[in-house]
C-alpha cells in the first residue's frame, strides 16, 4: 500500500513542480482572480496553493492510471 502512494505521490509531485513554473511564468499571481474577486493574499500563499491544486490534478490522474493498469484484460474491454 505504502509502494502504491509512492508510485502516485512521487510522479505527481514531480509534475506539479513543471506545471508551477509554466503556469507561473505565464501569469502574474496579483493579477489572478477567482469567481471575479481579486485575489488578496501574498504571493507565498498564492504559490503554494497553486502547487497543492496542480499536485492534487496530477495525483488524481496517477491514481487513476494505476486504476487501468490493474483492471484485468477482460473487464477493461468492457469499459
Amino acid at each position: 500500500m505504502v509502494r502504491l502512494v509512492m508510485v502516485v505521490l512521487w510522479p505527481s509531485f514531480l509534475v506539479a513542480i513543471v506545471a508551477e513554473g509554466f503556469f507561473f511564468s505565464l501569469f502574474d499571481p496579483r493579477d489572478l482572480s477567482v469567481a471575479g474577486n481579486h485575489v488578496e493574499a501574498p504571493l507565498a500563499a498564492v504559490y503554494t496553493v497553486g502547487f497543492f491544486c496542480f499536485w492534487l490534478f496530477c495525483a488524481l490522474a496517477s491514481m487513476l492510471t494505476c486504476y487501468l493498469m490493474s483492471v484485468p484484460d477482460n473487464q477493461r474491454s468492457r469499459l
